[in-house]
């Protein structure tokens, strides 16, 4: 996906990027940065660490490198 000046996607597509440009220069839609959702994400991995055991993070660890090699 392309990502605009400060980092927000945009629509690979020429003519659907054209008509998004226009709607947030006319104020029709409003501009949200890619970073607003990146931050919830690192909350729930934080939450995650918190709530598990070294453990259980070894064996989730464990079978992600198994699914990424297989």
């Amino acid at each position: 996906m392309i990502k605009g000046p400060k980092g927000e996607r945009r629509l690979a597509d020429v003519t659907s990027n054209a008509v998004l440009v226009m709607q947030i220069a006319t104020g029709e839609v409003d501009e949200s940065p890619v970073s607003g959702k990146a931050r919830s994400g690192h909350a729930g991995a934080a939450a995650r660490v918190r709530n598990t055991t070294p453990e259980q993070r070894s064996e989730t660890a464990r079978k992600a490198a198994a699914a990424r090699w297989a």
